[in-house]
């Protein structure tokens, strides 16, 4: 008998687990669901010409089963691939810099009275204003499409990070602190370790905003990726890459969220196992 409830308890993990990674597939396939079930209603509604609004089986004939189906996948995967490269980067630089700034405002007080209301001020100004002077400073290249996607991760994800590294507990802090630890270990030590829920938190709601300003910088600054050619679509009439593009663009956002989802699954379970994952 406890030998069963052993192996019972032992497989509960494993299966918890499972369910965890599982989960995200499944929210996938839901999400993508809901959203050709909403775009077949939006069309229905509003009765548009069907020259310019495209359902979600001429995408499909577009992308698939029609004549020119091989050409217009390469067409959209191409723009796609520059897409991706501008927003991992703008992602990853943008996340990085909110996960510094967040653990230097939390160690220093004065710091962050002197230099939060410039990150508000610079926040409150919209981005399009803000793209022509960024493509003036960094040029038309990686570098602008990095700075205006990242902009747009750092900020919300700054707020969750230092947020998350206050939520750190108090009494380890002070344990570390007792035994001679500095201010730098303790953040290494407890806070870090602690803001783990946050930061993928931060991560989730980036992809999206990362996706977002690549585009935006292609369409305003470099002239390239999906951002540029769906600029084109709408002047040559172009709708049928014009809506494949958005199609594809959604799918591989609710895919790169949802494969953060699964990656928070495993991170908590080695760093902080009593919490779940979406908290």
């Amino acid at each position: 008998m406890s030998t069963v409830t052993g192996t019972q308890t032992g497989r509960a993990p494993a299966l918890r687990f499972a369910a965890g990674v599982l989960r995200p597939l499944l929210n996938v396939i839901v999400t993508m669901a809901a959203v050709i079930v909403l775009w077949i209603v939006f069309l229905q509604v509003y009765d548009l010409d069907p020259l310019v609004a495209k359902s979600p089986v001429d995408i499909f004939h577009y992308l698939f089963t029609g004549t020119d189906a091989d050409a217009h996948r390469s067409l959209v995967s191409s723009g796609l691939g520059r897409t991706l490269l501008d927003a991992g980067f703008g992602f990853v630089a943008g996340l990085v810099a909110a996960v510094t700034v967040a653990v230097v405002f939390v160690l220093s007080r004065s710091i962050e009275q002197a230099l939060l209301p410039v990150a508000v001020v610079l926040r409150s100004v919209p981005l399009v204003a803000m793209t022509p002077l960024i493509t003036l400073v960094f040029g038309r290249g990686l570098m602008a499409t990095t700075v205006i996607s990242g902009l747009i991760v750092f900020f919300p994800a700054l707020v969750t990070m230092a947020f998350g590294l206050r939520s750190a507990s108090r009494q380890a802090a002070d344990l570390c602190r007792a035994y001679g630890a500095g201010d730098w270990t303790v953040a290494r030590k407890v806070m870090l370790p602690s803001a783990v829920p946050a930061f993928f938190a931060s991560a989730r709601v980036g992809v999206p905003g990362a996706l977002i300003g690549a585009l935006l910088a292609e369409w305003l600054s470099t002239g390239q990726g999906l951002g540029y050619a769906m600029l084109k679509d709408s002047s040559t009439f172009d709708y049928d890459h014009l809506w494949a593009s958005v199609a594809v663009l959604t799918a591989v956002s609710a895919l790169a969220y949802n494969i953060i989802a699964a990656v928070e699954t495993v991170a908590l379970a080695r760093f902080a196992p009593n919490i779940r994952p979406g908290t």
